[in-house]
């Protein structure tokens, strides 16, 4: 079996939105290492075409609920034990290959281009010879210095991430192909695009147009003789860095067919820039509210999305649960059924569990955190449900307030499956209203949604970017400069191979 290239595996990632005041922790990040690395993807299982093809080691990788900004010190931490475990793979074993396993929009204290950085520092142990292969989040950022550091590199196509584990099985199959050619393989050539884009994952869904048409023609480039893969990042809105924008990559080995693919890319892209709206019908909370009580649609929900803890919000804000609660249709419990996910109240979960179901009681919950648009909130209702042994949420109750069904979680969760509900003794199909902590309707909720609204509400993940304040991308960009006296350009960088230096801005 020594025959087999030696890859290894490392990285971290945290969608991270510098307009949420919260702090992402060491303790978030829940890292795996060695073999639980290869445990988590079965596609890197021994008895895969995947796992047979190379030895597979892995380091750690860590992936945190996205959230606020992730402290020096936990950084500093997780990539010290990812420098530490890959050097004592690479005293064992010459390590051929390292795929790369990111996000793309970590934010660390004091740091920009984060997986630049960390990427520099794996460099230095696995050598300049080691191909590197990443898969990213369509959401993520690639800064030219990222670019080059990478061999192959590739992200989502599809926005819900359905095709997260395709994406991930695609960039270690291209690094396996790449290392089965010979001892010292050629590099790829590189293509890199910057776009003058910057939009919330709300408005670019390639469920719908004009993402869909966009995201359609990367596999046509990518089945062009010469080029290996191509991907669109739509970059990430809620953090304030000058690598956040679109960008599009080509790799392959025909230098012309990678630059002109690439091109394809971008010019579809920038020529609907102007075109992308929001993924469903949004609007006001109180908009949300009216149009749901006046609709005979059901069950309807509604998007809380300021405050969306799976795109970097903090997840604690009471807003939302405020103004519905101040609604007199849902004072009484004959009123309509709304189910409200969800507040973290770690005192308020606790003195639940030990009322017990049934109990009435009062509890305070939320903004400890993000308390920027409402102080923490205080609930009179009977306890309805308590479940123990989440992943996220670890204890989670749901406390009836008139006709409103509020999960409390003693830390924060996204709700995203029809169980994280059923689970609760709540059903969502038989609900008038449910109110999720989101933005775009992940799948199941998506299926379960008689009809649905887009709720532009306060909070680190803001939909209205140009109300954020940010000061440090570049500039011009869309959607915060209106008028383009020219074009931008979109002619294709060619980044040199990682091995190479890489000169000039």
């Amino acid at each position: 079996m020594s025959h087999r290239p030696v890859i290894a595996i490392a990285g971290l990632a945290c969608e991270t939105s510098t307009f949420s005041p919260s702090r992402t922790l060491a303790s978030a990040f829940h890292p795996r290492r060695g073999d639980e690395i290869i445990d988590k993807y079965a596609f890197l299982h021994r008895n895969t075409s995947l796992g047979k093809a190379a030895d597979w080691r892995g380091a750690l990788i860590s992936h945190a609920l996205p959230g606020g900004i992730v402290t020096r010190d936990a950084f500093e931490k997780l990539a010290g034990e990812i420098i530490t475990r890959l050097t004592d793979i690479c005293s064992s074993s010459t390590v051929r290959g390292l795929w790369f396993d990111i996000h793309g929009a970590m934010c660390v204290e004091g740091l920009d281009d984060i997986e630049a950085e960390l990427l520099r520092r794996i460099r230095k142990v696995i050598g300049p010879d080691a191909l590197v292969s990443a898969s990213m989040d369509l959401h993520g950022n690639v800064s030219r210095e990222l670019a080059h550091q990478t061999d192959l590199i590739t992200c989502y196509r599809m926005a819900p991430h359905e095709d997260a584990m395709d994406t991930k099985r695609r960039a270690c199959a291209n690094l396996v192909d790449l290392l089965s050619q010979e001892a010292t393989p050629e590099r790829p050539v590189k293509a890199w695009i910057p776009l003058p884009i910057l939009l919330p994952g709300e408005q670019t869904s390639t469920r719908v147009e004009p993402a869909k048409h966009i995201y359609a023609a990367v596999p046509i480039v990518e089945a062009v003789d010469g080029v290996i893969d191509a991907a669109i990042w739509v970059g990430y809105a809620w953090a304030d860095e000058p690598r956040n924008h679109a960008v599009v990559m080509a790799t392959g080995w025909d230098q012309a067919a990678v630059a002109k693919g690439a091109e394809k890319l971008a010019h579809l892209f920038w020529d609907a820039h102007a075109d992308f709206k929001f993924v469903g019908p949004a609007g006001s909370y109180t908009e949300c509210l009216d149009t749901a009580l006046a609709s005979s649609a059901r069950p309807f929900f509604i998007s809380d999305s300021g405050d969306n803890p799976t795109a970097g919000g903090a997840g604690d804000m009471t807003w939302g649960l405020t103004k519905l609660l101040a609604r007199p249709e849902f004072k009484d419990p004959s009123g309509p059924m709304v189910i409200y996910a969800s507040v973290p109240g770690p005192a308020a979960v606790q003195k639940a569990v030990e009322a017990g179901v049934g109990t009435i009681i009062t509890v305070t919950a939320g903004a400890e955190a993000d308390d920027r648009y409402a102080g923490p909130i205080t609930l009179t209702g009977r306890v309805h449900a308590v479940k123990k042994g989440d992943k996220d949420a670890i204890i989670e109750v749901v406390l009836q307030v008139g006709s409103v069904y509020a999960i409390l979680t003693q830390l924060r969760k996204p709700y995203h499956y029809e169980r994280d509900f059923t689970d609760l003794n709540l059903n969502p199909r038989s609900a008038d209203i449910v109110i999720v902590k989101i933005g775009y309707l992940e799948p199941e909720l998506y299926d379960m949604a008689a009809d649905w609204m887009l709720g532009l509400t306060p909070g680190g993940v803001d939909q209205d970017l140009e109300r954020l304040g940010h000061h440090r991308i570049q500039r011009p960009m869309w959607p915060f400069d209106k008028n383009w006296p020219t074009p931008p350009n979109l002619e294709a960088r060619i980044i040199p191979p990682s091995n190479e230096p890489l000169n000039g801005a």
